[in-house]
């Protein structure tokens, strides 16, 4: 790769490629979920997350390692969900001075629900548009990319979370 010039070719149409789907992706996922269970993509996503925990439960740290958050930001969040009756939060058994975020009955309902749509809509929008084989070319490529700016996470373990919540709300409807 080249160093201090400008980028040319293939290399700026995949820059400004990136650039253009993380700016596109966001309103669609959370679009569609706003409309079928008056959440954002990233609510669904903490939601999603806990309901494959063993007891619906993580400690907060956990989990916004998992979301590809901020202790902060996901801290804000869980308290907009608990005023929803989403989430719930409870000392850590193990470790007292860790909190756990858990999952209430009304938060599992909302990710069955909403599961569904969520995966038609990224079927239908994203891996929709590519060919098998360009969607393991993206797997590879997300993977390298995550991995390239903080290797402590798994992007894989993120898909998975919202797989299995769509799945489960199949097998269960």
């Amino acid at each position: 790769m080249r160093t201090n010039e400008e980028l040319a070719g293939r290399e700026r149409d995949a820059w400004l490629g990136l650039v253009a789907l993380t700016q596109l992706l966001p309103p669609v996922l959370d679009g569609q979920l706003a409309r079928d269970a008056a959440a954002t993509h990233y609510e669904y996503f903490v939601l999603s997350r806990l309901a494959e925990e063993p007891n619906r439960r993580m400690r907060l740290s956990a989990l916004a390692t998992a979301t590809n958050a901020s202790v902060s930001r996901l801290s804000h969040v869980i308290t907009r969900m608990e005023a929803r009756d989403l989430v719930k939060r409870m000392p850590c058994e193990e470790d007292g001075r860790a909190t756990n975020a858990v999952l209430t009955d009304a938060g599992a309902a909302m990710v069955a629900d909403a599961a569904p749509g969520h995966l038609e809509t990224v079927r239908d929008r994203i891996l929709g548009a590519l060919r098998p084989e360009q969607v393991e070319q993206l797997a590879d490529i997300s993977a390298a990319l995550v991995g390239a700016i903080d290797p402590a996470r798994r992007p894989s373990d993120a898909c998975a979370a919202i797989v299995e919540a769509a799945e489960g709300a199949r097998a269960s409807a």
